[in-house]
């Protein structure tokens, strides 16, 4: 980030852009390539679950009773 504020800097002394340059070039050295596997036709490890097996009304529950809670609490204080 400090790399790139150098460089968008048109008041930045070539120095600070060389060495903002030498710090991009070396962080991208850095990066590396990984393999990954062809998922194969048939396969069914390979997948992923997505969703959620618990019923949203648990939590609207929830939030329905910690409200009237909430509510009957503010409620005594006042009187």
């Amino acid at each position: 980030i400090k790399a790139q504020a150098v460089l968008e800097d048109p008041e930045a002394s070539e120095a600070e852009v060389k060495a903002a340059e030498n710090a991009l070039t070396k962080a991208l050295e850095g990066l590396e390539m990984k393999s990954v596997e062809p998922v194969k036709a048939g396969d069914t490890t390979a997948g992923v679950k997505t969703g959620d097996a618990v019923s949203m009304m648990y939590s609207l529950l929830g939030l329905a009773v910690a409200s009237l809670g909430f509510y009957e609490n503010k409620k005594r204080k006042r009187e």
